[in-house]
Formats: C-alpha cells, structure tokens, sequence
C-alpha cells in the first residue's frame, strides 16, 4: 500500500506525461508495492483535480473485458476509468497525432443512460432498461507509462482513456441483438481487426452492468445522459502519423479519424 503523500506523487507524475505528452517510468517501477486499491485511488486523485479544474465528468469505460486480455494482465476482472467532456471528438476529424503519448484505437459500443444506475445487484435486464441508446464508437487510447506496463499502471492511468469518437445509427437497446454487433476496423482501407460486440463478457451490457456494481461499492452512481464505453471487442491498432482509422459497424455504418 501506498500512502497518501505518495498517491499525490503519482496524480502529479500522470498529469505531468499527459500534459507535457512525454511518458513517465511506470508507477509500479517506482512503488513495488504499489495495489490495485493504490491504483484506483490515484485515478480519482487526477480525476477530482481534473474536474477542479474545470472538465465535465461525462461517463466511464470499461476496459479488459475479454479472458484472454484478463490473463495477459493477471487480473480475473475488468477495470474502468473516467470519460470527460473534453475527450469527445467528432465523427471525421483530423487529430493531431502530438496532442499523444502513444495513440491507439479501438472498436466498441457506447451506451446511452436514460436513467440512473448504481449497484449492488445490477443485471443485464437492469442495464438495457436503463439504457436510452447504444451508438457505435471509436476510444482512443494512449499509454502515459512507458512499456512494459503492469494492471496497476493502466489502472493508475485511467484505463489509458484519451478520446471518444461517436457515430453511426445509434439504435434502441432491445432494437438489435448488440450481441452480434460487428465492427471492422481498417486502417488506411486495409482491415486490422474484426470482431463481434460478445467479446465483452458475452453481451456488452453486461460491461455496464460490471461497472455500475463496482462503482456501487464506492458509493458512486452511472447517472442518467452519462456515456458508457462498454469495452473493446478487438484488439487495439496502433495510430501512426497520417493514418486514416475507420471503424465499420455493418447496418449501424461507420465512423472515422485522421491522425495528422
């Protein structure tokens, strides 16, 4: 465990690679005994003095939700972090590849909350209740710790969240089976990644549903017209200088970035 003063020394480390986009040593490098309680803790620091600072909270991710990520991490759950208005970008924009550590993408689902949702106890019937919309999405995520990063580095890192594109048809919850959801996604016209919306967890509602549990532990609530990222159902492709990523949805259609 780490204490408090060290916790700030992380919030202050985080803030600093992000800001400055230059990659920091790993928090578990420097605190060996650095927990995923320590981890946590010091995302909520670098969120709470975001928000001090201005940001709107506007929702959270879900990330690590398929089995064969959990293991290559060594954790037997996911993780999340926090989503704020400023990461929001629009449907084929060109971004700047600098404002970046280390940009990735990734295919997901965004969920739309009609209503508010705080566990114990929330299930797949609570979450699609709940739910106004699902929208499809592109998350843009970026390492502010340099490699080889343990959980407790992206956990520290707010699940490494950086940007959030939205696009598409977005579609009623019980419009679809969101199951079968696909997404391709290509990288200047050529497919990097394919996969169907079950990678996360066998239903991406139930991403949502893992979150509004976990955050119910800390007393905290998913509140209504708050986005959730449910979880990547590919593996991340790596963004260079010049890339066009468009991420294909089928008859939900597509969404695409330009990184410049």
């Amino acid at each position: 465990m780490m204490s408090d003063s060290d916790r700030r020394r992380a919030a202050d480390i985080l803030m600093a690679a992000e800001r400055e986009r230059k990659q920091a040593a790993q928090l578990s490098t420097t605190w060996p005994g650095i927990t995923i309680e320590d981890a946590y803790a010091i995302s909520t620091e670098v969120a709470h003095r975001k928000i001090a600072a201005g940001a709107k909270l506007i929702g959270h991710k879900v990330g690590l939700t398929s089995k064969a990520m959990q293991r290559s991490s060594q954790i037997d759950e996911p993780d999340y972090g926090h989503l704020f208005d400023y990461m929001m970008i629009p449907d084929g924009a060109k971004i700047a590849h600098a404002t970046y550590c280390r940009p990735r993408v990734e295919i997901e689902l965004a969920f739309i909350l009609g209503a508010r949702l705080m566990g114990p106890g929330v299930g797949l019937p609570d979450v699609l209740r709940a739910t106004e919309y699902v929208v499809p999405a592109i998350e843009i995520v970026d390492a502010r710790l340099q490699d080889p990063r343990k959980i407790f580095d992206t956990v520290a890192d707010n699940g490494a969240a950086a940007g959030i594109v939205i696009g598409g048809r977005p579609v009623g919850p019980m419009d679809v089976d969101l199951r079968w959801v696909g997404g391709i996604m290509y990288k200047n016209s050529e497919i990097e990644e394919t996969g169907v919306a079950a990678g996360v967890l066998g239903h991406p509602a139930l991403g949502v549903g893992w979150l509004a549990n976990k955050l119910g532990q800390k007393g905290v609530a998913l509140e209504a017209g708050h986005l959730v990222l449910a979880g990547s159902f590919t593996r991340v492709v790596f963004a260079q200088k010049g890339d066009t990523l468009h991420a294909d949805f089928g008859s939900l259609g597509g969404i695409a970035v330009q990184f410049v």
